[in-house]
This record gives C-alpha cells, structure tokens and sequence, in this order.
C-alpha cells in the first residue's frame, strides 16, 4: 500500500520521518521535577505525571524505565482526563530533584489531596505510607482530610502512588478514580503549619453548618424529652428520630471522621431511610391522617419497604468489592435503587389526600416543602442512575445549583414550626379535657353520697370502682319516712365523660322520681323516657327495688345482670336497657327477705374482668365468690385483683334480727367512711 502511494525514491525519507518522530515523542517526556526554595513554603508537585494503567509492584522501583507511559496531569483525576470510567489499579510516578536551594536542616514531607481509592505511597522505591487496603478485601475512605506522609532528608528520587479504584456505583458518573489535586512537599513543619491553614479553612467554611448541627441536636434533645414526658405526642418522637437520622447521617459523611467508604455510606442507606420514613410519619399525624381508612397501614408497609431497601443497600456497598462477584454487586445496587427512588413520591401521596381538611398554614407549609424536598432527593437519585452510560449532565446540573441544600434548611424550618405548634394546640386540648374531667369528677363526687342512709333493718354495704377517672356506674339509696327505702343501681355504656354527663342526667331523675313513686317498674319507666333519644346509639342497663322493715322486696330490671340472693342468682323477666325502645314495659317481681338473706347487686364489671391471658372473670367465678359471702368490698377487690377493664360497683343488702343494729358502709374513689 505504502509503495503505491509513495515512489520508491521516498521510501528512505519516510521511514527517516518516522523514527525521528518516535525520537522527539521520547523527548517530551516529562523532565524531572526540580524542587527549590523549600524553607518555611511549600512546593506543588504539579505538571504532567507518568501514569500507567495495571499494576505491577516493580513500578515503585525509582530504576524502573517509565518513559514509555503517558502523560497525566494530576489536577484532575484519571475519569476526568484519558481514563472515564476505568476502575481498577493505575500508577503516578514523578521523578524529583532537589536543587541547591534546599538545604535544610528538618526532614521534608508530602501533604497529598484527596485519592479517588485505596493506595501505596513509595519514595525511591520504600513503602512510606498508605491509606485504607488494596485487594483481595479492599477499604477505602471517602472524606477524610489531607494525608501526610514523611520523606526524610531532601533526596533525589522518585515519588510513586499505587492507587485502586473501587467499581462504580449505580449513580457513579465515570470521572472518579486517582488524584484530585497536586501533592505538596516542603519541611514537617511548613507541611504542617500549611495543613493547618488548610484544616482551618474548611472549618471556618462548616461554620454554618455545625450551628445547623447543633440545631439538629437540640431539637433531638428536646423533642426526645417532650415525649418521655407525654408518650402520647407521637409527633415528637418522630420529630426526634428525624433529627437523630440526620446527625447519624453527618457523623458518617460529613465531619471527615476515619470511616471507611463501605461503613459510612453503607449504613448511611438505612439512617437515609430512617429519616424518610419519619417524614412520613410526621405528615401522616400532622395532617390528621393517621385516622384515614388505609393509608396508616400502607405507610407501614412502604415504611418497611424503605427500611428494608436502605438496609439491602448498605449490606451492598459494605460488601467485599474486591472478588469475581464485582458484577452482582452492581447489579443489585441498580436493582434496589429503584424501589427507594419510587417511594420519594409518597409524602406528595399523602399531601393530595389532605387536600380539603382545614389544617393551619404552619401544617400546610410543612407537608408541601416535605414533598418538594423529597421529590427533589427522587429525581435527582433518578437522573443519576447509569449516568455514566447515559452522559446526562441533568444531576451534575443539580448538584451545582444548591437547590436541595435550601430545601432540607426550609423543611427543617417547617417541621420545627408546624410541630411547636401542634404540640401547643394538642397541649391547649389536652388542658381543657382534662378541666373537664376534673369538673366531671366534681359533679360525680357531688352524685356519690360521702355516707349511705341507715336503713333500719339491714346491713348494707357498697363500693364504687370506675376504670377511669370518672365511670359510668351509679346507684342510690333514698329512703323514705315511712321506713321503706328505693334503691337504684345501673350502668351505662361506655366510658368517661360522656357516660358521667349521663350518670348526672340519671340521678337527678332518680331523686325527682323518688319524692313522689316508689314502684320499681314506674322509675325504669320514667328513666326510658327521660333517656330516650339521648345517647346515640347507647343504653343504660339497671336494677331497681324497694324495700320496707318487714323483708318485703320488690325489684325491676331493664337489661342489667340479675341480683343473686344469698348463692342463687335470681329468676326476673327480661326487658330492653333504658333508651332503647321508648315503647317498653317493664314488670316487677316481689319476693320476702327472712332474717338474714342477703341480696348482692351489681355491675358487668365484675364479669368482665380479664387476666394477663386473657380469661373473663366469668359467672362461674362469680357464683364462687358470692358463695363466701363478701361483703361489696370483698366483692369489688377480686375482680381488681384478677384484672379490671370496665367500672365495677357491687352492693349487698343483709335482713337483720329484731333488735340488731344497721350498718352501712360505702367505699368510693377518694372516698371512704362508714357510719352505723
């Protein structure tokens, strides 16, 4: 080919040309580096290096022939220049020497930049120090500060770095790997006052960033102490694992501690995850969602999807990137990625379904930067995945722009204010509940009697249990000139403040009635009528009897548990609760108390204690109890004692001798006397 294009005169000239190219080629190669005027400065070690890619031990050897590879400068990393995406070992060599104006006394050293990966530093071919561990089971770091390494007495010589790059990540772009700046030698001490200027610079740059940390800190602090305080402030205990996967976060990549790449950034995945998860939590209470029909139970299934995925995540990167399975790795870290990136999407999701709740600004603010934030982090995880094979410059355009850095102050902002104030609101709430319960247990106590009347004849006893602050139990004793005496025993359904504000309804229907009607049957009547309409889908079960000094005894029931006599439980007709049905009749049973009988009333509470595993109290229980004859104390204390859930109240009526003084004695919240 050569001959036909060229006559064969040039033949001679042209090979001439050639070799005299390859000669000038050798020519360029880097002279050594002179290094003078050290003192008190410091000197770059910049320009061209030798770079090779491979490895090879001999090429520390300071007698190794390195004019056949090529010219790198180091200023840039290897992705950056020749080498984009190479992973794997390469080598910088640089011969130095140190001219007349470097005799000093003081040994010199190397301050080195930042190495893209593990690597060996060798002067004249002596190992001289290293950073994390080359393969089979490599360790590299990420961000930790400068390095320096001694080199002793100035000595000609050359400098040699044996540097491995770990394989790139799923977002890696390619342009990693080697150095990222020039090395600079000088005297210990100029090296050293050099690093220090350096070391100051970079903190006086985090200055605003550790006051954010620490703002980080106390929020965690306070928001984890609040909510020891009332374990009911969810908000607060999220607002503390929020602020605590933060900090975890800086302490692993952010303050250039000695954590290697695999532990920081692999455990970072799950703390990440952590503090996504929070948000989420946040805005699910925030919002007043966490009452929704689905979405709690979805966010704790995508909450154990992200936490899941964070932790495959870090198992990844913290694996041995070292071994034949390098390609698995990759795969799984692009794989996992997906998942994680999709659930950014979520805090936007629960945004849209608060969309129409009448939530205040601070709330409003909060969940819309949550989810701006969070589709940010989204799609710019999103613009990175396979960058390298894609060359968008989408994410690196991002990176640039300090959009997610403002986004994560204005969501701190946001989630300290919306959750002071949510916390103010709930305080406020809390305060005037509990003013109503406290009033609510004023008018109990004042509906409780503090002392039963003496009912001449009989022994009667009574104690009061609610499961609350306030219950839904009552009874009364009204007796009469005559000698005779009403008494009214009930529960009404549910608990707390609403069932008390129907306790006082009943009572004070129970005393005007008294005046004027003594039949049992006539009172639950009146009652019915009195609650009917009143208690939303709720009723009221009770008993009612009346007694005179002879044992006559006639008793009414509207759905409550029959009284035992003596051991037997007593046969009465059944009826409907009060409030139930406004059209119901209720029927009265009589019967004759002899000296000594004894007529035990009260409350489901009883039965419906429940143990540690989870057995009722039962009537089989009951009718064992009642067989002691336990005065209402006795009665009330062993249900306690086995596990009370709902209020209790038990009351026992005793037929006396002729001549035997009555007793009563009455045990209730705060509340204890007896009188004879």
């Amino acid at each position: 080919m050569i001959r036909r294009i060229l006559p064969g005169k040039w033949l001679p000239a042209f090979v001439f040309l050639v070799m005299a190219s390859a000669l000038a080629a050798h020519a360029a190669t880097p002279a050594p580096l002179t290094v003078e005027g050290l003192g008190k400065a410091t000197v770059a070690l910049d320009g061209d290096w030798q770079f090779h890619l491979g490895d090879d031990p001999s090429w520390a050897s300071p007698a190794f022939d390195d004019s056949g590879w090529e010219h790198i400068g180091v200023d840039k990393t290897w992705g950056q220049q020749t080498h984009f995406g190479y992973t794997g070992y390469a080598w910088y060599r640089r011969h130095l020497n140190f001219g007349s104006g470097t005799a000093v006394d003081s040994d010199l050293a190397l301050l080195l930049p930042r190495i893209d990966g593990a690597y060996e530093l060798y002067w004249n071919g002596t190992l001289i120090g290293h950073l994390g561990k080359l393969p089979p089971h490599p360790v590299w770091y990420s961000s930790l500060p400068r390095q320096i390494f001694g080199l002793g007495k100035p000595t000609d010589g050359v400098l040699a770095f044996r540097v491995w790059k770990a394989p790139y990540l799923s977002s890696d772009d390619g342009k990693a790997g080697g150095l990222r700046g020039p090395p600079f030698v000088g005297t210990s001490e100029a090296i050293a006052a050099y690093k220090g200027s350096l070391d100051y610079a970079w903190l006086h740059s985090q200055l605003f960033f550790f006051g954010l940390y620490l703002f980080y800190c106390l929020i965690l602090v306070l928001g984890l102490v609040a909510w020891l305080r009332n374990r009911d402030q969810k908000v607060l205990l999220w607002l503390s694992l929020w602020a605590c996967a933060f900090l975890l976060s800086v302490l692993l990549n952010g303050l250039r501690l000695p954590w290697s790449f695999g532990v920081s950034t692999g455990i970072a995945q799950s703390v990440l995850a952590l503090a996504d998860v929070a948000i989420w939590y946040l805005l699910l209470n925030l919002l007043e969602l966490n009452h929704h029909p689905f979405l709690p139970r979805w966010t704790r299934i995508l909450a154990c999807i992200a936490v899941a995925c964070g932790i495959l995540d870090g198992l990844v990167i913290a694996a041995d990137w070292g071994g034949p399975h390098v390609k698995a790795l990759q795969i799984a870290d692009g794989l996992i990625s997906v998942p994680v990136t999709l659930v950014e999407v979520y805090p936007l999701v629960l945004v849209f379904f608060a969309i129409g709740k009448r939530l205040d600004a601070a709330r409003w603010i909060m969940a819309i930067v949550a989810a701006l934030t969070q589709l940010t982090i989204g799609f710019r995880n999103l613009a990175a995945q396979g960058v390298r094979f894609t060359h968008w410059t989408l994410a690196t355009r991002l990176d640039t722009v300090p959009v997610l850095p403002l986004l994560t102050i204005c969501l701190l902002l946001a989630v300290v204010f919306a959750v002071y104030r949510h916390t103010v609101a709930q305080s406020e709430r809390q305060s005037a509940l509990e003013q109503e319960f406290r009033s609510a247990q004023e008018l109990q106590q004042v509906l409780i009697p503090e002392t039963l009347p003496s009912l001449d004849g009989y022994a009667v006893t009574s104690a009061y249990r609610p499961a609350q602050q306030v219950g839904g139990d009552f009874f009364q004793l009204i007796t009469r000139s005559d000698g005779s005496a009403l008494l009214v025993l009930g529960d009404v359904s549910g608990k707390g403040l609403k069932a008390a504000m129907t306790v006082s309804l009943i009572v004070g229907t129970i005393r005007t009635v008294a005046d004027t009607v003594d039949d049992p049957a006539a009172v639950l009547s009146t009652l019915n009528r009195r609650l009917h309409g009143r208690l939303k889908d709720g009723f009221v079960t009770c008993v009612a009897l009346h007694l005179d000094g002879e044992g006559e005894c006639t008793l009414a029931n509207a759905g409550h548990p029959a009284p035992f006599l003596n051991k037997e439980e007593l046969s009465l007709p059944g009826a409907l609760p009060l409030g139930v049905d406004l059209n119901v009749q209720y029927e009265n049973v009589r019967l004759r108390l002899a000296v000594g009988d004894r007529l035990t009333l009260y409350t489901d509470g009883l039965l419906e204690a429940r143990n540690p595993a989870g057995d009722l109290f039962s009537f089989e229980r009951l009718r064992a109890l009642i067989g002691t004859q336990p005065d209402a104390k006795q009665a009330t204390d062993a249900a306690v004692a086995f596990g009370q859930e709902d209020d209790i109240t038990v009351m026992t009526i005793t037929r006396l001798a002729p001549g035997v003084a009555s007793t009563t004695s009455l045990l209730a919240p705060a509340l204890v006397s007896s009188s004879a």
